[in-house]
């Protein structure tokens, strides 16, 4: 996957936050790690319950990136597809009769605060709703590939970051608010939501090599190879909740899983990715996933 030639990406869209550290247990790190657990479970904010806080690091804004660039470099790449997703759910989401506003995004090292709780590199690329805010480590990566067998690639990156717009897109339209995420199961609420996520960042990845970024004057990307498009798909069946659970050396229990199967993941992208509609990516008046 490649970014077309011809001209550069903008700085400012996302910031950056080094120095970053994780507190001792017992302090404001782990309760800060405990809250955001219950979070991205629930949808539950405790934060103000349990208090805590956690090492800030010092932020600064992305700059420009050139097109080689974002080509190779994790940041520049997070923070040129974070702009194309800008570019495509600002004409695609009126549609559905919400307003768009765009998530900020937030590279760091270690450790970070957010409106969630505590996050750490263990804890996994996420949207924070109440900051809306998409949070990376870019370690996670190398994790995906050392830990649960990825492949990689840049594509299966940007699959990442769509996915994790696309639980922005959710929070804009109110899925967030209906949806009951604090339980778990293969037919459940939570696995919809993620599901969900999975169709819409394919709906960007099949739309992204025909639509111009009107500061570039070019197409987002190049077309897709089957290769990079595999690339993604074995990036969603990495995370899938059943792969994670034979990686971990457990049996494989349906009735836990809040994020949905390898093949699942796989195939919601997949509908997003070839149909590019939103009525396609309605996981919940689905009657199987």
């Amino acid at each position: 996957m490649t970014f077309s030639e011809g001209g550069d990406f903008e700085g400012g869209r996302v910031r950056r936050r080094s120095g970053g550290r994780a507190v001792a247990a017992g302090g404001g790190g782990l309760v800060g790690v405990i809250a955001l657990a219950i979070f991205l479970f629930t949808g539950q904010d405790v934060t103000p319950l349990l208090g805590g806080g956690g090492g800030q690091g010092q932020v600064e804004d992305v700059g420009a990136c050139t097109v080689e660039q974002a080509n190779t470099d994790p940041t520049c790449r997070f923070s040129a597809t974070v702009q194309s997703l800008d570019a495509f759910w600002s004409a695609t989401l009126p549609a559905t009769g919400a307003t768009f506003a765009q998530p900020a995004g937030e590279v760091f090292e270690g450790a970070t605060q957010t409106a969630c709780g505590a996050a750490s590199a263990s804890t996994g690329p996420f949207y924070c709703p109440p900051d809306q805010t998409i949070y990376l480590d870019l370690g996670f990566f190398q994790l995906l590939q050392s830990q649960y067998g990825a492949q990689g690639g840049p594509l299966a990156e940007m699959y990442v970051y769509a996915h994790e717009y696309g639980h922005h897109v959710q929070n804009l339209t109110g899925v967030f608010d209906r949806a009951d995420r604090s339980g778990g199961g293969a037919e459940s609420d939570s696995v919809r939501v993620e599901l969900q996520a999975d169709c819409y960042a394919g709906m960007w990845a099949g739309d992204a090599a025909t639509r111009v970024d009107p500061d570039r004057g070019v197409t987002f990307l190049e077309p897709i190879t089957e290769e990079e498009l595999a690339q993604a798909l074995d990036a969603a069946a990495a995370v899938g909740d059943d792969h994670i659970q034979q990686q971990s050396g457990g049996g494989v229990d349906p009735h836990t899983w809040t994020h949905g199967s390898s093949e699942q993941r796989q195939r919601w992208f997949t509908v997003g990715y070839e149909q590019r509609s939103i009525e396609a990516c309605d996981t919940f008046a689905a009657t199987t996933l």
